[in-house]
């Protein structure tokens, strides 16, 4: 019996190793050319009480996504990570952006037959084939090309529980059951797909490419077409050009290894666009990253920064041991910092123990960095957004997808962000700044964000449940 036990052990900690580690599928961990642009526009979403102490609710970025969806006759590419109605015990859905978003769809396929529409999600809008998504129903009927991310052919992000499921729960599928609830919302599902669900990985993307006036025009942001997250402050970065098509090229990646359909653009892309690698001296530019290539490009920003330049964070969640490393270094050579966090304290209507952002403020401010926290009622700060300035007036802006954690950065979930880089008196970097200094002096008596000491812990059961949390993938961030 010990040499059974001993060899099912070896048998498991091998697939642990070898699924933490093994190949990426071709076309990830993609980091583009910087490339020239001139249309970028950064857009925002923004929750605040006035100074009134009424609530209010500014949004941009998804009245833009259904703009682009409109102007598009011949192809629109739309990869969502959380694409449903759920709320859980959330008392309030601002927007029903779920079915915003699939209305938008159908009725431009049927306005537009011959329009291309392709929609990549992640497989929890289903609850991992338990319970089938209405919304995505509806746009297949509608003749929408519908692909789940095969998430088992990425690496794993909790290899201590991923280990036993591969062999154990994977080779059963999964299908609709009333064994439990639906751990996101209404309607009940199979333990199978709770046994999914702890793997804790997602093809986390958020994203559209749409043809416009036969050209590719793309957004990349932070906020996702779901009812129970409509109120959260996000933000997006709005570009055409060979940029567009460096995020189309990314995405065919995540369609191949998810055996989804080759896309059709109807889109004929330039020869400037095809073979101009890079953008030229003193224009703005623009670059795609996406896994672990968003965290090479962001410790490029902080590690380059010195005495007298500017380094401003936003950030729904702060964990990955690198990035914090760095800003702490950061202020040791001279460099201005300040860091605008949620304080992880609500989930769609759950209190939360505030891991892994309160301990990691604490660090930081230990360290002689400036924290401050976003005043949430319910709704998240759920922007990852940084912008470096330098002393010479030039500037780099951070934003999409990526959480600042490990399983974000680490080559584990699926993420896109962009790198824009110039001149900050360029009009997305410029109002860039502005929405991050509104936020923190609560400019005209809004109330955005908190002093550090609202939601200060420096409790050592915190510290040590985020680093075991952070180090093993036994978490949700």
């Amino acid at each position: 019996m010990k040499k059974l036990l001993a060899a099912i052990f070896l048998v498991l900690l091998s697939i642990g190793v070898y699924q933490s580690y093994k190949p990426l599928p071709e076309g990830l961990d993609y980091s583009g050319p910087e490339r020239s642009v001139e249309d970028a526009e950064f857009l925002s979403d923004s929750t605040y009480t006035d100074a009134n102490g009424e609530r209010v609710i500014e949004q941009q970025i998804f009245d833009e996504i259904l703009t682009i969806i409109s102007d598009a006759r011949q192809f629109v590419l739309v990869d969502m990570f959380l694409f449903n109605s759920f709320q859980g015990a959330l008392g309030e859905t601002h927007r029903s952006l779920s079915s915003e978003l699939t209305q938008a769809l159908i009725t431009q396929k049927h306005q537009y037959p011959e329009l291309e529409i392709y929609v990549v999600s992640d497989p929890l809008n289903s609850i991992y084939g338990g319970l089938p998504s209405a919304h995505f129903t509806a746009l297949e009927a509608a003749g929408i090309h519908v692909t789940l991310t095969k998430l088992p052919r990425l690496r794993d992000s909790n290899p201590i529980y991923s280990a036993w499921w591969r062999p154990f729960a994977q080779p059963f599928g999964n299908s609709e059951a009333n064994t439990l609830p639906n751990p996101f919302g209404e309607g009940r599902v199979s333990l199978r797909s709770y046994l999914a669900l702890l793997n804790f990985k997602a093809n986390h993307r958020k994203l559209i490419i749409a043809d416009n006036n036969n050209a590719l025009l793309a957004l990349v942001t932070s906020a996702n077409p779901h009812d129970g997250s409509s109120a959260h402050s996000n933000v997006a970065l709005r570009f055409g050009g060979q940029a567009a098509w460096d995020l189309l090229e990314s995405e065919m990646a995540v369609l191949a290894f998810s055996d989804g359909p080759i896309i059709e653009t109807g889109v004929v892309r330039s020869e400037l666009e095809a073979t101009e690698e890079t953008a030229e001296s003193g224009s703005i530019t623009l670059q795609i990253v996406s896994e672990r290539s968003v965290e090479r490009a962001l410790l490029e920003i902080i590690n380059k920064a010195q005495a007298g330049d500017h380094i401003d964070m936003a950030a729904f969640y702060l964990s990955d041991r690198q990035v914090v490393r760095a800003l702490r270094h950061s202020v040791a050579r001279g460099v201005a910092v300040r860091v605008l966090l949620d304080p992880n304290k609500d989930a769609f209507g759950r209190e939360k123990n505030g891991v892994p952002n309160r301990p990691v403020a604490h660090e930081l401010m230990s360290a002689g960095v400036p924290v401050r926290w976003c005043a949430t009622e319910g709704e998240q700060c759920h922007s990852k957004w940084v912008l470096y300035r330098d002393s010479q007036g030039q500037g780099a802006m951070l934003l999409g997808s990526t959480n600042f954690t490990r399983r974000n950065l680490h080559n584990l979930n699926l993420e896109t962000s962009v790198v824009l880089r110039g001149p900050m008196s360029a009009e997305p970097l410029a109002e860039g700044e502005q929405w991050f200094d509104n936020q923190w002096h609560n400019v005209d008596g809004n109330q955005f964000s908190l002093d550090y000491a609202t939601y200060a812990d420096d409790s050592l059961w915190l510290r040590t449940l985020y680093r075991v949390m952070e180090a093993t993938g036994l978490s949700t961030f």
